[in-house]
């Protein structure tokens, strides 16, 4: 009785060890996809930072259709906002270290950069898309900014939907210290994150519906 008594304790031993074994296996492997998709990614982004830089240097010296311009660059906000929105789920899985931040950072630059190439297109071609530009808090934000980029971050995937192209919405993390960006924050005399920035001349911290918002996209 004691002998069998002791296999069975040696076998729920060696069957728990091996649930143990096999579900840290597999939760490593699946950490190790996810992170191979955010890299694929964001080697990807390096691509899309270089054309966009090829292409704001062919503005220069090739008189580009306005409706060309426009269309390609809705597109490419689209692209990184959809981008933008899957990274997120990535990260939210996996715990957040130096790679991926320094690699959030290429993100963000690209952004700023899709950013400035919109105002030159809306100066250019005089166009009647509205930029929101969404700049939060990346690293290590209080609680109470993150409940409200929380609800800033759903309000203005709310209003993309309504909208679609006729804005074109720029989520930006504001701490990563991009001195292009920094320039720009400055620029427009933001002083506290989240902030909303609408066409470069309406600044809302503090937003309590869409109505709010869309008031400013008339």
């Amino acid at each position: 009785m004691i002998k069998n008594q002791k296999f069975i304790f040696l076998y729920a031993l060696i069957a728990t060890l091996i649930v143990f074994n096999l579900g840290i296996f597999f939760g490593y492997m699946l950490e190790a996809s996810r992170i191979n998709k955010i890299n694929q990614m964001y080697l990807e982004t390096d691509m899309n930072i270089l054309d966009q830089r090829v292409l704001n240097d062919a503005q220069a010296i090739i008189d580009f259709d306005c409706q060309y311009l426009i269309a390609e660059n809705i597109k490419f906000g689209d692209k990184i906002y959809e981008d933008a929105l899957q990274i997120k789920k990535y990260e939210d899985a996996n715990r957040i270290n130096n790679d991926i931040i320094s690699q959030h950072r290429k993100y963000d630059l690209l952004r700023t950069l899709f950013w400035v190439n919109s105002m030159k297109i809306k100066q250019k071609c005089n166009s009647d898309f509205h930029t929101v530009v969404y700049i939060y808090k990346y690293n290590n934000p209080s609680v109470q900014q993150t409940s409200e980029q929380n609800f800033f971050s759903n309000l203005l995937s709310e209003l993309k939907q309504k909208y679609g192209n006729q804005i074109l919405l720029i989520p930006i993390a504001g701490d990563n210290n991009l001195v292009s960006l920094d320039l720009l924050i400055k620029k427009y005399d933001i002083t506290q994150l989240p902030v909303i920035l609408i066409d470069e001349q309406t600044k809302m911290t503090e937003v309590k519906s869409m109505e709010d918002i869309e008031k400013y996209l008339k």
